[in-house]
């Protein structure tokens, strides 16, 4: 099914923009610079559909990222799908940062671990399982101290993500020859991954309006801690 769709993922550091129709991949822009996204993405936006002969018209909608991750970048790219989807009249499809992590491993024999370093000695962590090239859930996606999570692994489990990279020694020693890993190349979710997870949203008829598409933070973010 034709399913023409602009997805960014700003979620981490690093992001990406992606153009796709249906499980077709037209083109990805992905920037690690540690720039802040907002410097970029519209650039970005604009550059990608240039170089696909594209304009926003084009497309039957948008999909985007909505968290777990950093509050700032969450805020970025939903605030500019939530723009373009306004404009356009176009619906959205929020995807799962974690879920698009875990699909850098779609065909993985064994359950993957996609985890996201969530500073302040935590990781936001979920766990998945590969059916038919899809990932999906096992767990529920939390934001907890690594050592907790890996209490509860009792089997041989694949690590992705920045956060396995930040607690790798830890992982290698409490689970042994049961941790394996991704390299580190495969740590940012990137939005080639979110555009095929937000086809089958779009797909099953259950894209939203932009108004109904919200972040998912998982944790309070400061300011809402501060009130406490």
């Amino acid at each position: 099914m034709s399913i023409k769709l602009l997805t960014i993922q700003t979620a981490t550091p690093a992001g990406s923009v992606a153009l796709s129709d249906g499980n077709r991949l037209l083109g990805e822009l992905f920037l690690d610079v540690r720039r802040p996204h907002g410097e970029w993405l519209l650039g970005a936006v604009d550059r990608l559909l240039g170089a696909a002969g594209m304009t926003v018209n084009d497309l039957d909608g948008f999909g985007v990222t909505i968290g777990p991750g950093s509050f700032t970048g969450l805020r970025v790219g939903l605030a500019t799908i939530k723009g373009l989807a306004l404009a356009t009249g176009k619906p959205v499809a929020g995807v799962s940062t974690l879920q698009t992590l875990a699909m850098q491993a779609p065909h993985a024999a064994l359950p993957v671990c996609a985890l996201l370093d969530a500073r302040k000695k935590e990781v936001y962590a979920g766990i998945y399982h590969s059916a038919g090239g899809r990932l999906h859930p096992l767990t529920a996606e939390r934001v907890l101290p690594p050592e907790q999570l890996l209490a509860e692994c009792v089997e041989e489990t694949l690590f992705v993500g920045d956060g396995a990279t930040v607690y790798r020694t830890l992982i290698a020693r409490q689970l042994g020859t049961k941790a394996h890993f991704l390299p580190a190349v495969y740590d940012p979710p990137r939005a080639a991954h979110a555009a095929l997870l937000a086809a089958e949203i779009f797909a099953a008829g259950e894209a939203r309006s932009a108004a109904e598409v919200n972040p998912v933070y998982i944790r309070p973010s400061e300011a809402e801690l501060n009130k406490c």
